[in-house]
């Protein structure tokens, strides 16, 4: 997808202004998930769990090319066909590649947000191959043409009077039907969908090394239908998504649906070992596993970054974060959005195409007590910011205040300095409209006025 990070204190206050549909949507689901995951959080030794997770994931990390053979082996043994991506050109390539041969002329596709990151759709339409969407959130957005707005409610920024609409257009729905209603039209046509596909596309929540198993979790029963009726399935993976032993998963499972829904575990799991075997009635003839990189390793060798790639993509950390809330996705300007989008995307893409992202955060430290991994998204969010400044993309008013700030609230000499010489400011001088950086405490409160004498003044004056 196109990278519009950049803009991101742009197209914020856009959505801010001419799009407050968005902030109540999202705000409404991301508390209720959120609230979902501290209830579901309580019913456990959460912090044990998290620190066990936190653990398993960084010894993958740290082993990640013993592990990745040991998986590329044992997926090979069950039968799984097994690609390597090193960027997105390689990861088109491999797909078309297989979409070709396969004479694939139409898809559906599980939610993936990997397929979003490689722009498999937009390389797949342009081949002649039909291409549908069937989690309900991805299919609605994919008739607004749309990216998602959620890695796990990729249409939380859609009220139902728009969805009510937007299937009023497209299939003749009465304008006040009901959610159950909606779903069953978008049922119909998934169900023939389902029918007619050549080919499935999952991403994959876990690949077990030891076994060579590919594990998804859902609640709709989609993927289960998009990676069993077809008679290819095609699983893009990111490198980071292993897990070294068969018995790590089941606390994953449910770790990760506590973390992003409040669910004990997803409604469906799948555990997909390979191709339909001989005396099997259904299944896909072909199997095929793409490990992508793309970008990866280079987070992998970060000595900071590189703990990012325990993100297991629940997005509880954009259900805890209130700078997410306000906007939804689409403002940051790529497929990862919220607190995770915020340091994962300038590892991905590096800080000059990514940089106002690190700095959409209060830094209230709330994405860390969600998080089931205990990624330090604060301190990264921090390291990220140091960053920009020691590459020089901040702006040299920017940099040249903070540090007179820092000067002057390192030494009295400075400080008295600057408050005397605010003090004797006109009171013109401190409006809104002549220091901009003052702009956001005025709005909706009186101006500010100058103090004829210094708090150390009053003080002393026992007028304090």
């Amino acid at each position: 997808m196109k990278v519009t990070a950049n803009q991101y204190p742009q197209e914020a206050a856009r959505v801010l202004r001419e799009e407050p549909h968005v902030r109540d949507s999202v705000t409404g689901a991301t508390l209720n998930f959120d609230s979902k995951r501290r209830q579901a959080y309580a019913e456990v030794d959460a912090e044990t769990w998290r620190h066990w997770a936190e653990g398993v994931k960084n010894h993958v990390l740290s082993n990640l090319d013993r592990y990745l053979l040991e998986a590329e082996a044992n997926l090979q043994k069950n039968g799984v066909q097994v690609h390597w991506a090193e960027d997105a050109d390689d990861a088109r390539r491999i797909v078309a590649d297989i979409a070709r041969t396969g004479q694939v002329r139409k898809v559906v596709k599980a939610k993936t947000m990997v397929s979003e990151e490689l722009g498999i759709n937009p390389m797949l339409e342009g081949m002649g191959v039909e291409v549908l969407e069937t989690d309900l959130g991805e299919y609605i957005i994919q008739l607004l043409k749309q990216p998602p707005s959620h890695i796990v409610g990729p249409a939380i920024h859609l009220n139902l009077e728009q969805i009510r609409q937007l299937f009023h257009e497209r299939f003749q729905t009465p304008l006040d039907a009901s959610p159950d209603h909606l779903a069953a039209a978008a049922r119909k046509l998934l169900r023939e969908g389902f029918l007619r596909a050549d080919m499935g596309i999952s991403g994959g929540n876990f690949v077990v090394a030891e076994t060579g198993t590919l594990a998804l979790i859902e609640n709709e029963g989609n993927i289960r239908l998009s990676t069993s009726a077809p008679r290819i399935h095609v699983a893009l993976v990111g490198l980071e998504k292993l897990l070294p032993r068969f018995s790590d998963l089941s606390v994953f499972l449910s770790l990760t649906a506590r973390a992003a829904t409040g669910q004990r575990i997803g409604t469906f799991v799948s555990l997909i070992q390979g191709p339909r075997q001989p005396d099997e009635p259904d299944g896909p003839e072909e199997v095929h596993v793409v490990f992508v990189d793309n970008g990866r390793s280079s987070v992998l060798a970060d000595p900071e970054a590189w703990e990012t790639l325990r993100c297991l993509r629940c997005a509880a950390c954009l259900n805890a974060c209130p700078v997410y809330r306000q906007t939804g996705g689409h403002a940051y300007g790529y497929v990862y959005s919220g607190p995770i989008g915020a340091i994962l995307s300038p590892g991905l893409l590096g800080l000059p195409e990514t940089k106002p992202l690190p700095y959409a955060s209060s830094l209230c430290g709330a994405c860390f007590q969600a998080c089931p991994v205990r990624i330090p998204i604060p301190k990264l969010l921090l390291t990220w910011r140091n960053r920009a400044v020691e590459e020089g993309l901040t702006p040299r008013f920017e940099v040249a205040a903070i540090k007179g700030y820092a000067l002057a609230m390192t030494q009295p000499w400075a400080y008295r300095l600057a408050s005397k010489a605010v003090r004797l400011l006109p009171e013109k001088a401190l409006d809104n409209t002549v220091v901009p950086v003052l702009k956001a405490w005025t709005e909706g409160r009186a101006g500010l006025k100058p103090s004829p004498k210094s708090f150390r003044q009053m003080w002393e004056d026992g007028e304090v």
